[in-house]
């Protein structure tokens, strides 16, 4: 015969009132799809600093191919190769042009996949904390206060995610990063007019 006086685990109350239960079950599923969530974008974000990465390579890697091709030209045609100097200024110009484009691009993207792992992160957090209480509490968890919370949590987060964009749009890393690759786009164009002309 079993105790009346004696308070029940709150894993037990949570066992024997369906209500509960059925939340609890709901949250650890979320929480396993939440968890799935972080694992797609990390790997997503993984793979756009790999394609920055390789841009960046291509970048240099053009830049250097076509300063040796230059430094060449020049040196066996050196009258004809300054009238034509045009030509591959504006390869130059139009290549670094697309490049630093394509990395700004991604750098965007990287930014967008971030604050999203940052939004599955927070979500993770917020429903364990939940689950948390609900184990601690068992019935004493107070379904329409404690979901009501969750639910303010979260819009709260979202409004200040979601605030003025020029606050969110300061200057970052990243900008000085296309800024960096503007200045050398310019320097390589300043450089191969002055291999081809002197």
């Amino acid at each position: 015969m079993s105790n009346p006086g004696k308070q029940q685990h709150p894993l037990q109350q949570i066992a024997e009132s369906a209500t509960h239960k059925l939340l609890l079950k709901q949250w650890l599923k979320e929480e396993e799809f939440i968890a799935g969530r972080v694992t797609l974008r990390e790997s997503r974000l993984d793979g756009v600093r790999r394609e920055i990465t390789a841009l960046c390579c291509a970048f240099f890697l053009f830049h250097s191919i076509l300063i040796l091709l230059l430094f060449q030209a020049a040196a066996d045609a050196a009258a004809s190769a300054c009238r034509r100097s045009w030509i591959p200024c504006l390869l130059s110009l139009t290549c670094s042009t697309a490049m630093a484009w394509a990395i700004r691009y991604k750098a965007d993207a990287e930014r967008h996949v971030e604050r999203l792992l940052e939004r599955e992160v927070e979500d993770g957090r917020l429903l364990a904390r939940c689950v948390e209480e609900l184990k601690r509490k068992g019935v004493e968890f107070d379904l329409l206060k404690e979901v009501d919370a969750l639910r303010r949590a979260k819009s709260l987060r979202v409004e200040a995610g979601d605030g003025d964009p020029a606050a969110a749009r300061r200057w970052s890393a990243k900008d000085f990063t296309a800024m960096f690759f503007f200045l050398v786009s310019c320097a390589v164009l300043g450089l191969t007019r002055f291999v081809l002309c002197h």
